[in-house]
């Protein structure tokens, strides 16, 4: 089973450069969008569904914003489509399909670098959305998590992480909620167990100034995070970055 997760930073701009195109020939069984930047009214047939997969979203209220989707050669058993929190739902970034005993769920966390009062946010949803992970993690089923979390977990996780200690992303707080749901709660970041110890190859995410990305000033932004009996059976990935369709780079895992 091979999952694929990716922010696209615009559905329609990574459509425009070349995305479905390189998405048929994946071989992917689920795919994982965040940051769709589109609502229904926005999307071709293509970008809805395209050739051999069925598409559900959760789009955000404000246009151009946020949004999350998910694609699958299998038609799930059950979509749910939010939280059921208002402010959250409103920014459409919880979708969650059923297949079987398998959960996949596509996450967008906010990003608090624009300034205090979306970084108060930011915790607010990461305090309101931990009670939520904790029921997943125990409700018996296989589920993995897809998404821009917005945090990178430890320092061999981003290339300047000296300079970036005080900055969202990178802050304490954010890796201890997040080092919280690896220790205590007991989910499994699948690429880190595949690679423990990979730094330069891990980053998903390059900042758009000074030449971040050809000088590979990275960051581990976008995880999939698994239930443990799903994770044992995950036994490759790869960072996709022969191509740029947005400012991250997909993540691909193989699970038997």
């Amino acid at each position: 089973m091979r999952i694929i997760t990716a922010n696209l930073n615009g559905i329609r701009s990574a459509a425009n450069k070349g995305f479905y195109g390189w998405l048929q020939k994946q071989q992917a069984d689920v795919v994982c969008l965040q940051e769709l930047k589109a609502q229904a009214a926005d999307m071709t047939p293509e970008m809805l569904a395209p050739t051999g997969y069925h598409g559900n979203f959760h789009y955000a209220e404000k246009k151009g914003y946020s949004g999350v989707g998910i694609y699958s050669k299998t038609k799930p058993d059950a979509v749910i489509e939010g939280l059921g929190i208002g402010d959250i739902d409103s920014e459409g970034r919880y979708l969650e399909c059923q297949f079987g005993n398998l959960s996949v769920v596509s996450l967008y966390l906010p990003s608090g670098s624009s300034g205090e009062e979306r970084q108060a946010f930011k915790f607010s949803v990461m305090a309101r959305i931990l009670p939520h992970l904790e029921t997943l993690a125990n409700n018996g089923r296989d589920v993995v998590i897809c998404g821009d979390w917005n945090i990178a977990h430890q320092e061999i996780d981003l290339k300047n992480y000296k300079g970036n200690k005080k900055n969202s992303g990178f802050l304490p707080e954010e890796r201890a909620w997040l080092g919280d749901l690896f220790s205590r709660v007991g989910w499994i970041d699948v690429y880190r167990k595949l690679h423990p110890e990979t730094t330069d190859e891990c980053y998903t995410w390059w900042s758009n100034r000074g030449a971040a990305y050809e000088k590979n000033v990275g960051w581990r932004l976008d995880y999939q995070v698994a239930t443990p009996d799903l994770a044992k059976r995950a036994f490759q990935s790869t960072i996709y970055k022969e191509e740029r369709f947005s400012d991250h780079a997909p993540l691909i895992i193989d699970y038997q």
